[in-house]
């Protein structure tokens, strides 16, 4: 794999400022293939459905874009590893500028706002909010998804609850067993 293709959005969505400059509304949806690429680079089980609408609008300086992304997955249970299906409707407001500053190293440190939160940079003249989209479904995702039978299952394996597994569980033991 080339470092061009491995850099390339999994869903890719171009909007030029020209394309905003009436104003415009947009409304994509992913292929199987790219549902699948995207569910590769967010470690889902599935990606069944991914939709974007969106108003874009030319802005001071860029494009700005508010809507919504839709999805039904399947996440994996942070403690079972069973599937975890999940519906996830997310809206954003996102602005796409020519002076937002370039990235930053792994080790610089920075301080952000919340108005710096939906700040995206602008590549020329255009901007790719089917990437966007992507990344703000990363963002809406179940950091730890837990199936609804993820205790009776855990349980049945004999692992402990957190009351049960908890600093002094090993003392409440010892002080209910017999003198010996």
């Amino acid at each position: 794999m080339s470092a061009a293709e491995s850099t390339s959005p999994e869903f890719s969505l171009i909007v030029t400022i020209d394309d905003a400059a009436h104003g415009r509304k947009i409304s994509a949806e992913a292929d199987t293939e790219a549902r699948e690429r995207i569910a590769a680079r967010l470690d889902l089980i599935a990606l069944d459905r991914f939709t974007i609408t969106a108003d874009i609008r030319t802005i001071a300086g860029g494009i700005g874009a508010k809507g919504t992304v839709r999805a039904d997955l399947v996440q994996t249970c942070a403690a079972t590893a069973m599937p975890v299906p999940a519906t996830i409707v997310e809206p954003f407001d996102l602005r796409f500028l020519r002076d937002v500053d370039a990235p930053v190293g792994e080790d610089d440190e920075i301080e952000i706002n919340s108005d710096d939160c939906d700040l995206l940079p602008l590549d020329g003249d255009r901007m790719d909010l089917g990437d966007a989209a992507v990344q703000s479904l990363s963002l809406a995702l179940d950091p730890f998804p837990r199936h609804p039978d993820a205790d009776r299952v855990l349980a049945e394996k004999g692992v402990l609850t957190e009351e049960a597994a908890g600093p002094f569980a090993a003392l409440a033991k010892l002080r209910s067993k017999p003198d010996a």
